[in-house]
């Protein structure tokens, strides 16, 4: 896909509305050619995201009791549902010119989430949890069947066709990683995000990813262990440089585009 080099900055925890202004700014800078693409990695404190497909059903307990809960509330220009993020959870933001991706230069969108989702399972089996993709429902899952019946895949992962992602098979998959992307001007914000360490009480609170059916799980509890989340996130860069053919280059966070 190139052979520039994938810049790399470990942001640590960072709120969701600097991170997504950070974001704008870098997509810009690539889009102009003033930086190269760039991988942000980070974690973000308790926050929902409602995605433009949104349905405020998926917050059944009502936005204000959230954030008596202490979880922020946040409006989001990526693709997809209500999701959770918080601390132990790694989140990672590439800001990627897709041009290279398809054929005649034009940005090939499924083949980014399929790219991500195998930055995933790479990702994941390097950490010794196998996981998987299912047609029709983004993000990815657990070994097992998936819990809802699986449909043909359209723009972003959206399901497309006959299948009805509210009714649950009882399929044991548990969801573990998570996809959400914009594309503007042929330039790819936001990203996946992959539970490692964090708390999983939070999913039980949402309809996650409109799948009532869908159970969440976590690198630790797959393990049942705790897990290094550093070396987690080194095997996420690791699986982005394989998957776009390019070196990482870690850069500070000097070398971000000031607002």
């Amino acid at each position: 896909m190139g052979s520039a080099p994938l810049r790399s900055i470990r942001l640590g925890l960072t709120p969701y509305d600097e991170a997504t202004g950070l974001q704008h700014r870098l997509a810009a800078a690539v889009a102009a050619g003033a930086t190269p693409d760039t991988l942000l990695l980070l974690e973000h404190p308790p926050v929902l995201t409602k995605g433009r497909r949104a349905d405020p059903r998926e917050l059944g307990m009502g936005e204000d009791w959230y954030r008596m809960q202490g979880i922020e509330i946040a409006d989001s220009d990526r693709g997809g549902r209500v999701t959770y993020h918080g601390p132990g959870q790694l989140v990672a933001y590439p800001i990627v010119d897709l041009a290279g991706l398809g054929s005649g230069g034009a940005p090939d969108v499924p083949a980014w989430v399929a790219a991500l989702e195998r930055v995933m399972i790479a990702a994941l089996g390097a950490s010794g949890v196998p996981s998987q993709v299912f047609s029709g429902l983004t993000g990815v899952w657990t070994a097992g069947r998936p819990p809802v019946p699986e449909g043909t895949r359209g723009p972003e992962g959206s399901v497309v066709g006959a299948v009805d992602p509210q009714r649950a098979v009882g399929g044991e998959a548990r969801k573990i990683g998570s996809i959400g992307i914009h594309v503007s001007r042929g330039i790819s914000t936001h990203g996946l995000a992959v539970n490692v360490n964090n708390d999983l009480q939070p999913f039980e609170w949402i309809v996650p990813c409109g799948i009532d059916a869908a159970r969440t799980t976590s690198v630790a509890a797959e393990l049942g262990r705790l897990v290094d989340f550093d070396a987690f996130t080194d095997a996420v860069e690791s699986a982005f440089a394989a998957e776009l053919g390019r070196e990482v280059e870690p850069a500070s966070v000097a070398a971000l585009p000031r607002g």
